[in-house]
């Protein structure tokens, strides 16, 4: 009697973990299947004998991979190996694009390769539009989170399935609103924190001239924990600082509005329907290389995803294009904007104005919905190619 079909997975970080555990279930229901690879608690839990520790693989900036690399070289080749000799019908490659994008590219070379796919896209709507041409000449799929993805890949040859975002299926809270609670969000790394939270900080000095009363949930991560008590201890407010999933989305559900550092947090804040602004901030010569290589004008997925769903999925964005819409949905203060002065203002009505806080539900309500996808698409899409193996 044949095995069941071998599906080979890497993931390099704990959000590719995640969506890695969640597509291993999802093939489970559907089809005998078999799994080997690299992941890490999450994929393990579902059945996955990790080849070597996730955490190997969870590099982050070009400093620690140099740091890094002849280690990183040896896994990579390890891995490689490793395939070859397993032979899996599949190999999935989940974000992490420095190693797995490597990976691929080695595998595609072999004779009888397996079918190749990869797991959340390059963001080559943003930036390095050029990795759009260069991964379609050796994928064979690749699985979208962003709904507007897709055309940039599919011209190439490329066959691309929009799989849909985890967040969009995270329930609405239903816990009531403290109106003097303002949820603080640094960043995750000591560069963000030690550039932002003085900035925030005075910030809220300004609106406590309006609201007195004001009060502050600071969710954080233990790499920064001590940063962010050391830089609130003279903060002349009540400031809580919690830690975890869990507390953060207390924090979320309990707050009425959010001040924010770029990154993941927007899409966390939107699906928590919590209104919020984003602030960032960066030296002179990393300002001029975002310049220089980043396309669009906005930092904030909710903004990105609405401008995409506003003008089409063949929208190309340029830095010219925030002329079309001067004042995004969630306001943004990058740089130059990114004071106290300019601030302020916006907080102080997010937290006390009920139409601007409507104003933003309804934009961040659009965008969620547009992350949602049919149920399963990720595991039929790997079903397919798995069926092509078989043909």
């Amino acid at each position: 009697m044949p095995q069941p079909p071998l599906i080979f997975l890497i993931a390099g970080e704990a959000s590719g973990d995640q969506l890695g555990a969640d597509l291993m279930a999802s093939l489970k229901v559907t089809q005998d299947v078999r799994f080997a690879g690299i992941g890490g608690d999450a994929m393990m839990a579902q059945g996955l004998t990790s080849l070597f520790p996730m955490q190997e693989l969870s590099l982050i900036g070009i400093w620690s991979i140099l740091r890094n690399l002849p280690s990183l070289l040896g896994r990579l080749k390890y891995t490689v190996e490793t395939i070859k000799a397993m032979k899996p019908d599949v190999v999935l490659t989940i974000d992490a694009p420095e190693f797995n994008l490597r990976i691929q590219r080695r595998l595609h070379k072999l004779p009888n390769k397996p079918r190749l796919i990869h797991y959340v896209a390059p963001t080559v709507w943003a930036w390095r539009p050029g990795m759009a041409k260069k991964i379609s000449g050796f994928l064979d799929r690749l699985l979208c989170l962003y709904p507007f993805e897709p055309p940039y890949f599919e011209k190439y040859g490329l066959n691309t399935t929009f799989v849909g975002h985890s967040l969009a299926k995270k329930p609405q809270s239903m816990t009531k609103k403290d109106p003097n609670l303002l949820c603080v969000l640094p960043g995750s790394r000591c560069s963000e924190v030690e550039k932002l939270l003085p900035i925030f900080g005075e910030t809220l000095k300004l609106v406590i001239e309006d609201m007195p009363d004001l009060k502050v949930v600071i969710p954080t991560v233990p790499a920064v924990e001590s940063l962010v008590r050391e830089g609130v201890k003279n903060w002349s407010l009540e400031v809580k600082i919690v830690l975890g999933d869990e507390s953060r989305d207390m924090a979320f559900q309990k707050a009425t509005a959010a001040i924010a550092a770029s990154g993941t947090v927007a899409l966390q804040l939107a699906a928590a329907n919590l209104p919020f602004l984003i602030a960032y901030k960066v030296d002179k010569f990393n300002e001029w290389v975002a310049r220089l290589l980043f396309k669009t004008p906005w930092v904030c997925m909710v903004n990105i995803l609405l401008v995409f769903q506003k003008f089409g999925p063949n929208f190309i964005l340029t830095p010219r294009a925030k002329n079309l819409i001067p004042n995004p949905w969630i306001p943004e203060f990058l740089q130059k904007d990114c004071t106290a002065e300019k601030m302020a203002p916006i907080i102080l009505n997010l937290l006390k104005d009920k139409k601007a806080q409507a104003f933003q539900k309804s934009a961040m309500d659009k965008a969620i919905s547009l992350l949602q996808a049919p149920p399963d698409v990720a595991a039929k899409a790997v079903l397919e190619e798995i069926e092509i193996t078989e043909s």
